[in-house]
């Protein structure tokens, strides 16, 4: 009995915990309040009561920018005041939560230096990022090359990233990328899909002693699940649990291996990837409302790089950020999830970005962009008649 309490007494979960904060740059600004209302406050509530937890977190510079515009200051203020005690590690991502993999390099490297310019702005010396969160984890080895040649150490992906399969990578390796030589921590897929807090107490229950990576939208916690039982708030003073900030937690390995990495997200299934879909949910080779929506994508971004003098440039380039935010073409993959009873289908939010596109080219003053702006139109009618012809077919009722 005395041995069997020894043991629970020297049993410890380590959780490295990794929190992605962003709502879209079209979302409405009450749609932004209830995300900070129930989850970001929330958590950065908890860590300012429990000086000894750290957390991994990127907010996304169109996020930051919003909830600042809003009036939270005492957020900001906050989370800076977390970094400055090392509770938070920042990292880098994209400004406007693009899917990287699918744009040209200039539009990467665009993305990730407004991203920083936005973050200083907020955060001043307190934004030293080591790591770097490609939105949706959308890996592939010429993002992680430019992303390496903007001075950072590691990426956060999936573990499928890894080989193709699931439940092959090892807490207790240091992985490298062969491609871009950036070191790679592997987010635990079972454990982040679910509510973390529930499960990681019940690894308590049961004695587990291990180490856990997860990686959530911080909208997970509050605004997604309610969690009347307070867990995440119980998790937190558990004398069981240890957290680390992922770079903490890359210092402590040893054991190196390199791999070469596979295309993929943190929503890729092993049946995608066979298939050669890495980013099915964003562009689905048979999904005709996302290769119209990736056409007027890439002939808006071949006109701001065209026309760089024209008058009315700033204004056709904000549009073109704002229509390049993920939630466009992910709301048109259709795709059930199953996780909280989510099917990735809403018109009006693909709307909102096809808008924000045709907006884009509109925006152009220059008289030679004529026949491209008629080419613009055509793809921009075709694919609101595509969504609506969908949804009424298939979606409504």
């Amino acid at each position: 009995m005395a041995q069997n309490n020894l043991k629970h007494a020297f049993m410890k979960i380590t959780w490295i915990n990794f929190l992605h904060f962003y709502q879209p740059p079209t979302a409405d600004n009450e749609t932004v309040v209830e995300a900070v209302e129930k989850s970001y406050k929330r958590i950065i509530s908890a860590l300012m009561h429990n000086p000894s937890i750290k957390f991994t977190i990127n907010i996304s510079g169109c996020l930051l920018d919003k909830i600042a515009s809003l009036g939270y200051d005492n957020l900001i203020n906050n989370i800076n005041s977390l970094v400055t005690k090392k509770q938070i590690e920042l990292v880098g991502s994209a400004a406007f939560h693009p899917i990287l993999a699918l744009l040209p390099d200039e539009e990467i490297q665009r993305q990730i230096e407004i991203n920083e310019q936005i973050l200083k702005k907020h955060f001043g010396n307190n934004f030293i990022p080591k790591g770097f969160f490609i939105p949706e984890a959308t890996y592939n080895s010429r993002v992680a090359k430019i992303i390496k040649k903007n001075n950072y150490q590691w990426l956060i992906l999936d573990e499928i990233s890894l080989a193709g399969k699931l439940n092959q990578a090892d807490s207790s390796t240091l992985y490298f990328d062969k491609n871009s030589d950036l070191k790679i921590v592997f987010r635990n897929r079972i454990f982040s899909k679910d509510y973390v807090p529930t499960t990681i107490l019940k690894l308590i229950e049961d004695k587990k002693d291990k180490t856990i990576i997860t990686a959530t939208d911080g909208e997970l916690y509050g605004l997604r699940d309610i969690d009347f039982k307070a867990n995440f708030e119980k998790l937190l003073k558990h004398s069981e649990i240890s957290t680390i900030t992922i770079s903490q937690y890359l210092e402590k390995l040893e054991n190196k291996q390199i791999f070469s990495l596979v295309d993929s997200s943190w929503e890729s299934t092993e049946k995608e990837l066979k298939d050669k879909q890495p980013y099915q949910l964003w562009f689905n080779k048979k999904n005709n409302i996302q290769i119209k929506l990736w056409q007027l994508t890439n002939l808006a971004i071949t006109l701001n790089n065209k026309y760089k003098t024209d008058q009315n440039f700033f204004w056709s380039r904000r549009h073109l950020d704002r229509g390049l935010a993920s939630c466009t073409f992910w709301w048109a993959s259709a795709h059930d999830f199953k996780l909280f009873s989510s099917i990735s289908w809403n018109p009006d939010e693909i709307e909102k970005g096809v808008n924000e596109l045709i907006r884009s080219v509109r925006s152009l003053d220059n008289l030679e962009t004529r026949q491209e702006k008629i080419k613009a139109e055509k793809l921009y009618i075709k694919i609101k008649h595509l969504i609506w012809q969908k949804h009424w077919r298939y979606y409504w009722r």
